[in-house]
């Protein structure tokens, strides 16, 4: 497994406290989302997935104890994974989710072969990511996805690094949908939004990626 300082920091100590702090339920984590932008994540969601077959699979990339998988199995998707790098949240991943698939992994070596689901994503991930090392894990996320990557991150159009909960070299915004288009030619944005904060100036962004994506031309 890669070891950067990132990787030390959410497998350890600060993932653990991470995991404790945003440890509660369903209905309250839905409606955090209400409060910072106006909607639920599952609104968020709906706008994006409602088209998708429910029997399609789907991994999360930094799954943490599960609450974005948990998601969509109450909108009705069934093949649900994820793979998280924080011990402690993988353990309690199994109280919190039933029949979802969440084990102990990295980002930067997912343990799962090419093409293995129809969507991979990641929420909130990418930006603990290093800049210099972001070509590789969304390579993972590429190999891994059959047809879709979906994400929902910090943006900014440049890359900026800000300082989070004290600590430097931990969290970064981007434009992340342009940086795979940019990493891989055959990717095709389907849909994107931008997420504006309520009570300030910080942006969010929702996004759709397709492989191979044909588009139909009119004769």
């Amino acid at each position: 497994m890669n070891k950067t300082p990132q990787i030390d920091e959410w497998s350890g100590d600060f993932g653990l406290e991470y995991t404790k702090r945003n440890s509660f339920s369903l209905k309250k984590f839905d409606n955090s989302y209400r409060e910072k932008y106006g909607l639920t994540r599952t609104e968020l969601n709906r706008r994006f997935l409602d088209d998708l077959n429910r029997g399609i699979k789907i991994l999360e990339v930094g799954s943490n104890i599960g609450i974005q998988l948990a998601l969509l199995q109450k909108m009705g998707f069934e093949n649900l994974y994820g793979i998280e790098i924080n011990k402690y949240a993988v353990q309690l991943s199994k109280k919190f989710t039933k029949d979802i698939n969440i084990i102990w992994g990295s980002a930067f070596d997912i343990p799962f072969k090419d093409g293995y689901f129809d969507l991979v994503f990641t929420s909130g991930v990418l930006i603990h990511i290093h800049p210099s090392d972001i070509k590789i894990v969304m390579e993972e996320i590429y190999r891994c996805s059959k047809k879709y990557i979906w994400g929902f991150e910090y943006y900014s159009e440049d890359y900026t690094e800000i300082e989070y909960r004290g600590h430097k070299n931990l969290l970064w915004k981007a434009n992340f949908p342009k940086l795979y288009t940019e990493f891989f030619k055959d990717l095709k944005l389907v849909k994107i939004e931008f997420i504006k904060y309520l009570h300030d100036s910080n942006i969010d962004v929702m996004f759709l990626l397709e492989k191979n994506h044909k588009v139909e031309v009119a004769k």
